[in-house]
């Protein structure tokens, strides 16, 4: 009989000690290991004995804000994937954090259950390849899915697990139009919601990253009510 998989580990990081409390209970009924911190700076001072496979960030924290946290943690070599807790409405917060790196975001007041959702949506993203770690490239731009690699022109691009996800998808769907919804869930592993523009930050975080600018570079075309389009100048694939 094979051993139960290990639960996995969540550094939760919020001031609201209520908060935390009631997700602690309800995180471990739901097979998370969660460890709590209230405060920013000992969250980063703790965080590589945690040794987690993920961090739920609240934005609004004493010591050091979950931004600046997130910009530490992406600073790292190994750093866990991240999942920002936003105020309602704060869509400043919610940018700022994904272009900083953040895997996903959520904002406050949730349902736990949503939460536990979009946690397993994010682990699973991280771990699951689903078999498929074979090197892809369109022109100068290669990426690794094995070893999380990308490149153009051998130079090597930072990518943030999301990131990397989407180029990925529109990289193995190079020349044909992904969906906005499409991208949202194969490289996000969720449903997209109305008003949601998380895919739209990391296409321009993308753009930004590997500067890929027509006629020279492969070019992320936004098709107006479609999606984007992955394509080498002139429409080649």
């Amino acid at each position: 009989m094979s051993p139960a998989p290990a639960a996995p580990r969540v550094l939760l990081v919020d001031d609201d000690r209520e908060l935390t409390g009631m997700l602690v209970e309800y995180l471990g009924r739901e097979g998370f290991a969660v460890e709590v911190e209230h405060d920013g700076a000992r969250a980063l001072d703790r965080s590589p004995s945690v040794d987690a496979d993920l961090v739920v960030l609240d934005v609004m924290l004493p010591g050091r804000n979950g931004l600046d946290v997130l910009r530490a943690l992406r600073g790292r070599e190994r750093a866990p994937p991240v999942l920002m807790l936003t105020a309602r409405g704060d869509d400043v917060d919610r940018i700022v954090g994904l272009e900083l790196g953040a895997d996903d975001y959520l904002a406050k007041p949730f349902n736990p259950r949503e939460l536990v959702a979009r946690m397993r949506a994010v682990l699973r993203r991280a771990s699951d390849r689903g078999g498929v770690d074979e090197p892809v490239s369109l022109g100068p731009l290669k990426l690794d899915p094995a070893r999380h690699r990308a490149s153009v022109r051998g130079e090597p691009v930072e990518l943030t697990g999301a990131e990397f996800r989407v180029l990925e998808t529109l990289l193995r769907a190079a020349g044909r139009v992904v969906s906005r919804e499409q991208l949202t869930e194969q490289a996000l592993g969720r449903k997209l919601e109305l008003y949601d523009r998380s895919i739209d930050t990391h296409v321009s975080n993308l753009r930004r990253k590997l500067a890929l600018q027509p006629p020279a570079e492969p070019e992320i075309r936004g098709i107006r009510g479609a999606g984007y389009l992955l394509t080498l100048p002139g429409g080649g694939a």
